[in-house]
């Protein structure tokens, strides 16, 4: 192979990498992973029944204290839990504040809810980075193609997994 052979090859390569990152920028999909509303009324039950076990005291003046701290307590957390995002954009998969370049997408796989707890479980690589919500049935396995990351796939609950799988494998089809 001659110098100009060698110097159109690089070229192409560059030209395709261009292409590639072009393709992953253009992606944008954004899923709110929220907590039921019945959430709420599970949590701030709860939270009523403990904080009226504080009655049983005797102390009159100090029945109000516990409904007023553990109700907006209960609310909170039950809202904490749904404040999850799963995003691609600009060239990367986020969720939670973790970050993966579209570029290490290997294979993608849809999950049901069966199979998602099974791999989730006993089948399960301690490795993977794992991201599920309870309340979120479905969900996606994300298999890493860098060879200096020990993190072999990602797990992640997602209520469209056929959308999030297409998306992933278009990025990953690219290379």
């Amino acid at each position: 192979m001659d110098e100009s052979e060698r110097n159109t090859a690089e070229q192409a390569a560059e030209r395709a990498a261009i292409e590639r990152d072009a393709v992953a920028h253009a992606i944008n999909y954004r899923e709110r992973l929220r907590t039921p509303w019945w959430w709420y009324l599970v949590g701030l039950a709860a939270a009523s029944v403990l904080a009226a076990e504080f009655h049983i005291s005797g102390l009159r003046l100090t029945d109000w204290i516990p409904f007023g701290v553990l109700l907006p307590l209960s609310a909170f957390i039950v809202w904490s839990f749904g404040r999850s995002d799963l995003r691609i954009a600009d060239g990367e998969l986020t969720v939670r504040g973790a970050h993966l370049p579209l570029r290490y997408v290997g294979a993608v796989v849809e999950l049901d809810s069966t199979t998602l707890r099974r791999v989730v479980g006993r089948e399960g690589d301690p490795q993977a980075f794992v991201s599920i919500r309870p309340f979120v049935g479905p969900g996606v396995q994300v298999l890493i193609e860098d060879p200096d990351d020990p993190t072999p796939y990602w797990i992640l609950s997602t209520r469209h997994p056929h959308e999030v799988a297409t998306l992933l494998r278009s990025v990953a089809s690219q290379r």
